[in-house]
């Protein structure tokens, strides 16, 4: 069979299957043993589709290969089958999917201890979905059983393999102590810097901040009284009250000496007393 004939015969084979065919399959159909031939004339016909624009396109997924609508026409046949198509998994069977497919084979236990909550209704729906299933069995204490994603499962998210994963170095997952750190650094950060000065306003002089201050004190209304003053100690109180002696009189308290030079000078002013003249004894 010729190329172009063999051709032909691929792209009808690809299009009336329902699911994807390996291209073992596809050789026992063709009767062709060579198989580097047929992936040659795949990949050749995949170029022709893309190249042309047509609304459909050959695929190379799970494992096999099937012809398929682009996405951006995905719209209309959801509108033709009314959403027959769609399949909704909640969060925790997202979740519980995502952890299978990365670290499969698991069992129950393994997948509980990395969500953190118990999986046996997840498990049961993407069992029904047919996106996991059991694919063997631990050989520890009690034999747990193993689950793994199926060949549906790389067909409904359009992968070859599981080789066509994202890497998990690819979703930016930082260390989350070292997240926190940052996070804490630049709160305290934010907090130690000045409040920002609106764009083109001069800086306010420190009298007229003064000012404002004043007027702002006089506004509030006059400042509470202070409360009076502590008493005294009761010996510097003594000293200025006059002492009382016997009888009832009292006595002032006793003036300070004066200055030197003061009293130097009163002594200076003061006369001297005049003799005495002697008196007559007749």
């Amino acid at each position: 069979m010729e190329d172009a004939e063999l051709k032909k015969v691929l792209e009808t084979l690809l299009f009336i299957t329902d699911a994807p065919l390996p291209v073992g399959r596809i050789s026992q159909l063709c009767e062709v043993k060579n198989k580097e031939r047929l992936e040659g004339l795949l990949q050749e016909l995949r170029r022709e589709y893309d190249e042309q624009g047509r609304t459909l396109q050959v695929m190379q997924v799970a494992g096999g290969w099937q012809l398929a609508t682009r996405p951006e026409y995905g719209l209309w046949v959801r509108k033709l089958y009314q959403n027959k198509m769609t399949v909704r998994l909640t969060q925790a069977a997202l979740e519980t999917l995502c952890i299978i497919a990365y670290k499969q084979p698991l069992t129950r236990a393994e997948i509980e201890a990395i969500r953190g909550v118990e999986v046996i209704g997840p498990l049961e729906t993407l069992t029904q979905r047919k996106l996991i299933t059991v694919v063997g069995r631990r050989e520890s204490i009690g034999r747990p059983i193993l689950y793994g994603t199926t060949g549906e499962f790389l067909r409904q998210f359009g992968l070859n393999s599981l080789d066509d994963l994202p890497k998990l170095e690819s979703f930016n997952i930082e260390n989350v102590a070292a997240a926190a750190q940052s996070t804490a650094v630049e709160l305290v950060e934010q907090e130690s810097m000045p409040e920002p000065v609106a764009e083109g306003a001069p800086p306010q002089d420190p009298a007229q901040a003064a000012l404002e201050a004043g007027e702002a004190a006089a506004a509030a209304g006059p400042a509470p009284e202070e409360p009076p003053a502590a008493a005294e100690p009761a010996s510097e109180a003594a000293a200025e009250v006059p002492a009382e002696l016997p009888g009832g009189i009292m006595q002032e308290p006793p003036a300070e000496d004066p200055e030197p030079e003061a009293a130097a000078e009163a002594v200076a002013a003061e006369p001297e007393p005049a003799a005495e003249e002697p008196k007559d004894d007749n």
